[in-house]
């Protein structure tokens, strides 16, 4: 780890802002960038190609898979009313003033994206790591000639004599790994010694090879993709690069915008919807931006959620087009609770797409995560890890925070907001085992107590 005395200059936010993430204490930044109709119109990045991909392998998919026979092979989660969540968030105070929440009641519709409960990986990274395999998967077989289905044993043969690797905090790892392992496939995630045990063993399990390194995830990554280069039997899933991880999380936009109608909710610029979906190194959020702004465009507004340990996105964002920043560049030491948001730099190929679509950034310490997945299971009887709740308090932000009236009105959504809906990206929580979720629900209950006073301006 680097640690370096940070430079104001670098970074296109107020100091006080900077100081603040500096000091690990919460913020919203609202990015100066945004442009409402920005459109990154790139042929290669196509959200279509990942649709057809997986309609053209949901037969495999749900014959290797017995857990997608209800879905016909769909990689889908449900969407659900959260106005419970909404509820005991308004009136619930975090362990210092920083995270008060409103006094007054959420205004809009409140939903949440149960990627938590997506089947077999059972987080956001299914999406994406599934196209990715798959996409590998199609590519090995045209290229020795085979046309067969993916499952068969003819492509099982082939498979075996390949390796898919990847660098992960565990649940991407999870993703590509059971997918690559059914397929036939040699399996092996690179995971920083300190990654979470009970996702290496979970790994294990499953007879995918875990492989250790010293150091945070992107030496883990970088390990890994060292291994897999000059290997020609050996492919290496980049989360910091890859366009097919990129484009398979996309296919969550449609998936969403489904779920939307089938409730009867209108999106337009008179009834907003606004995203907010925790961010690591930016893939799986990026890609799920990037799909909902090409589908509405001006009528969604995308906001990330990262730890105040981690907060590379929002660095990266608000440092010049080309620099790459890193969390230890302002002292922070990238350790957070939120394991798969542990991340101390931005995918350089996510970035630059989120420069002027995305629409702000806020950060959130471990002592919130906890509390909030303690009251969701109160409120509404679900249980995620901590990570998932990032973005919990997205809506709070945005309507109490200076910050975030500022947004409001720079965008003129002051008199719709209460036409508006907020939809929580719920990213993982499934798979994890009941004696860990023991332990999130006892150190979220401690925090429970309300404090005694809070800022009129909600979170600070």
């Amino acid at each position: 780890m680097q640690t370096t005395t940070h430079e104001p200059d670098r970074f296109s936010m107020p100091a006080s802002q900077l100081e603040s993430l500096s000091k690990r204490e919460p913020i919203l930044w609202v990015n100066p960038n945004y442009a409402p109709l920005a459109l990154v119109d790139v042929q290669s990045l196509e959200p279509a190609q990942a649709l057809e991909r997986f309609k053209r392998h949901a037969p495999v998919l749900r014959r290797v898979f017995a857990e997608l026979e209800a879905s016909a092979g769909q990689v889908s989660s449900a969407l659900e009313p959260a106005n419970a969540l909404a509820d005991v968030l308004a009136g619930a105070f975090g362990p210092c003033s920083r995270q008060a929440s409103l006094l007054e009641p959420a205004r809009g519709n409140w939903w949440i994206k149960r990627d938590d409960a997506l089947p077999v990986a059972g987080s956001v990274k299914a999406r994406g790591g599934f196209h990715e395999v798959l996409s590998v998967a199609e590519d090995l077989l045209a290229s020795h000639g085979v046309q067969c289905e993916l499952d068969s044993s003819e492509a099982s043969r082939i498979f075996s004599q390949y390796t898919v690797a990847v660098g992960s905090t565990g649940n991407l790892g999870l993703s590509i790994g059971l997918i690559a392992a059914r397929l036939g496939f040699r399996a092996v995630v690179h995971m920083s010694s300190d990654a979470k045990a009970w996702k290496k063993q979970r790994l294990r399990s499953h007879g995918i090879q875990v492989v250790e390194h010293e150091g945070d995830y992107a030496a883990a990554v970088a390990a890994g993709r060292a291994q897999s280069e000059g290997d020609p039997f050996s492919h290496f899933v980049d989360d910091e690069h890859s366009v097919a991880l990129f484009l398979g999380y996309s296919a969550a936009a449609d998936e969403l915008a489904v779920q939307l109608d089938a409730h009867g909710v209108v999106v337009d610029e008179a009834h907003p919807l606004f995203v907010y979906i925790p961010c690591g190194v930016g893939g799986a959020p990026g890609g799920i931006a990037y799909g909902l702004k090409q589908r509405y465009g001006r009528a969604v507004h995308c906001f990330f959620a990262e730890p105040v340990a981690s907060p590379c996105m929002l660095l990266q964002l608000a440092s010049a087009p080309g620099q790459e920043v890193s969390v230890y560049d302002i002292g922070l030491d990238n350790r957070t609770e939120a394991d798969g948001l542990a991340v101390p730099s931005a995918s350089p190929l996510v970035a630059p797409l989120m420069r002027e679509m995305l629409s702000g950034i806020f950060t959130v310490d471990d002592e919130t995560l906890f509390l909030d997945t303690y009251l969701l299971h109160q409120s509404m009887g679900l249980l995620v890890e901590p990570s998932a709740a990032a973005s919990f308090r997205g809506p709070l932000w945005l309507q109490g925070s200076e910050e975030g009236k500022f947004y409001q009105k720079q965008n003129g959504l002051e008199r719709v907001m209460d036409q508006a809906n907020h939809v929580l990206w719920s990213t993982g929580g499934s798979l994890v085992p009941e004696s860990e979720h023991l332990k999130f629900q006892e150190r979220g209950r401690a925090l429970r107590a309300p404090h005694p006073q809070a800022s009129k301006n909600g979170p600070r």
